[in-house]
């Protein structure tokens, strides 16, 4: 996965990805510089044999990744005021820096294969930290009502990773709330068979339903005046209770579940509780209604 697209400034010029580096320049080069890719600082001296080994082979890596990694080259007896801060003890001597800091290092010199790994392992944690700020960023959009800037991350994201359940459910929504159920639906139908169980998914899935029932429920008001009539009428007040959910009256549908299982829990296989899920699952964790919904379950299922 690649979620370079995403962050910006993640491009380097090709004579940025690899230089050497000073005293003066360290702050710039490393510090500044490891905000926007992975920075190895490699520290070696003129008389170190190790170092003419690892050089040459550290610079190859590194070019292989196109920007996505940086090497600056410290030479301990021109610069040896950084070395001093670092505690290094021997020559050839490499840190990893990302967003100002030092991540991990190695000393001595490596074959081919055990830098490219160190590099890989570090760019994996980046790579997970970067996929959840901005999956977060793309939630925050969504709840805040900003369709198409959260609707354009969760796209970013698939275009990395393709089968990333948490983008997929979360463009689905964006599509629901902007009422095109059908390209929701569509959405929904990337998800690998192997991960239709997942919660963003069972959740995305919810709604849909719900907002499918919107345009069949349209009939509140005759089952509004046929509960009136007999409020012991679970199946009206089950049915009047979806309706209202699917218009998107939540605190009247809630009202109307809530007393179906207060009059009677198990009334055909516990139907209103498993119906208050799914409205819980369609409306999100964080929703009010959800909130207090599930508060108000507890109450009475636990009294």
């Amino acid at each position: 996965m690649d979620l370079g697209a995403l962050k910006p400034g993640n491009a380097a010029a090709a004579g940025d990805i690899i230089k050497d580096g000073t005293s003066a320049s360290f702050s710039k080069d490393v510090i500044e510089a490891s905000r926007q890719a992975l920075v190895l600082v490699d520290f070696w001296a003129a008389w170190c044999g190790p170092c003419k080994q690892l050089t040459p082979i550290i610079e190859k890596v590194v070019k292989s990744y196109n920007g996505k990694v940086r090497l600056v080259k410290i030479n301990t007896d021109e610069h040896p005021a950084i070395a001093g801060q670092l505690r290094i003890q021997s020559l050839p001597t490499v840190y990893a820096f990302r967003d100002g800091r030092p991540l991990d290092g190695f000393m001595g010199a490596q074959p081919e294969s055990a830098v490219r790994q160190f590099i890989e392992r570090l760019l994996g944690a980046d790579e997970e930290a970067d996929l959840a700020a901005v999956i977060e960023a793309a939630e925050a959009a969504l709840e805040a009502g900003d369709l198409q800037g959260a609707a354009e991350a969760f796209a970013a994201i698939l275009q990395a990773d393709p089968e990333n359940v948490q983008a997929i459910a979360g463009l689905a929504r964006c599509y629901l709330k902007s009422g095109d159920v059908e390209r929701a639906e569509q959405t929904l139908g990337l998800v690998p068979p192997d991960k239709l169980s997942s919660a963003p998914v069972q959740s995305a899935r919810a709604a849909l339903d719900l907002a499918k029932l919107a345009d069949k429920s349209d009939n509140s008001a005759e089952l509004e005046q046929r509960l009136a009539a007999d409020p012991a009428d679970h199946q009206t007040r089950f049915d009047l209770a979806v309706a209202l959910a699917a218009r998107g009256k939540k605190e009247e549908a809630l009202d109307h579940l809530l007393e179906l299982v207060r009059r009677d829990r198990n009334w055909n296989e516990e139907a209103a509780r498993k119906q208050l899920v799914q409205l819980f699952d369609a409306w999100g964790p964080k929703d009010e209604s959800t909130l207090d919904g599930r508060r108000r379950l507890s109450s009475i299922l636990f009294r």
